[in-house]
């Protein structure tokens, strides 16, 4: 079985642009669920409505792949699902370490969806001495004194980090120091990484953050008004002194895990 150390997707070589790449997720997901339900072809308007994107679009990224459908007909679904596979590096095996199994931790290791998309998590590491040889989704947790041998016995390059914000960037250097070229950062922090090392940032709490200003629009749409918050940020508008010192009261109270930033500031 071939492994992520030897095999890369071909993408960047290819001239593949970086926003179609992030699109071929989107459309695997659509023609994986048409292919669940037997269809065999697929316009593209079709699949770009799956997908979330205009056809257009969807026939310029296509183009990249030297793939285009057939008039009248539309695009093979199943040979569509192989070609972008192949893509983004699918069709073999990618062993995944994740290191920190607290509770988000924990919940990657139990995600389903990991086997059938290509990745393998070949292993879970913790740095609690207590959690040591525990199962979690049937895989024992290993000690993060392991972490280097662990990387090198299986061949990993790709890590995903679930750490508290304190711990990621060290967590970051022993993996890539290790080999591990491709890292997905669900910590609370911005991660330095050297050149030829790729980071993939998740964070929950910034996508809740930008919803919520998308909701206090709307509202303000409702109503016929911005908002106290808008109308305080209008030129030569300051906010009134009293709640001014009661934000900066109530961001002093908000101490994160670290107890140096407000744990739902945006890293």
């Amino acid at each position: 079985m071939a492994t992520g150390r030897t095999h890369r997707p071909a993408t960047r070589s290819r001239g593949i642009p970086e926003a179609t790449v992030a699109r071929l997720p989107l459309y695997l997901r659509a023609l994986t669920a048409l292919s669940e339900r037997s269809v065999p072809t697929v316009s593209s308007e079709e699949l770009a409505a799956a997908a979330g994107v205009n056809s257009a679009k969807l026939r310029k990224d296509f183009s990249y792949l030297g793939s285009y459908g057939t008039r009248g007909v539309g695009y093979d679904v199943e040979y569509l699902v192989y070609q972008i596979s192949r893509e983004l590096g699918l069709t073999q095996d990618w062993p995944v370490v994740i290191v920190g199994i607290g509770n988000l931790g924990a919940a990657l290791a139990n995600y389903g969806g990991f086997a059938s998309r290509g990745f393998r998590v070949a292993a879970l590491i913790d740095a609690d001495p207590a959690m040591a040889g525990k199962p979690v989704a049937g895989i024992p947790v290993q000690h993060t004194d392991e972490l280097e041998q662990i990387i090198g016995d299986n061949g990993v390059s790709i890590g995903v980090i679930a750490t508290p914000a304190g711990a990621a960037q060290q967590v970051c250097d022993r993996l890539v120091a290790a080999g591990v070229t491709s890292i997905l950062n669900f910590a609370p922090t911005v991660l330095t990484v050297p050149d030829g090392v790729d980071v993939r940032k998740v964070d929950l709490s910034i996508e809740l953050q930008i919803l919520a200003f998308h909701e206090q629009r709307k509202a303000g749409e409702e109503t016929g008004q911005a908002g106290p918050e808008a109308a305080e940020g209008l030129e030569g508008t300051p906010a009134p002194p009293a709640r001014a010192a009661a934000s900066a009261a109530a961001a002093t109270d908000r101490k994160g895990p670290d107890g140096d930033v407000p744990a739902v500031m945006p890293a």
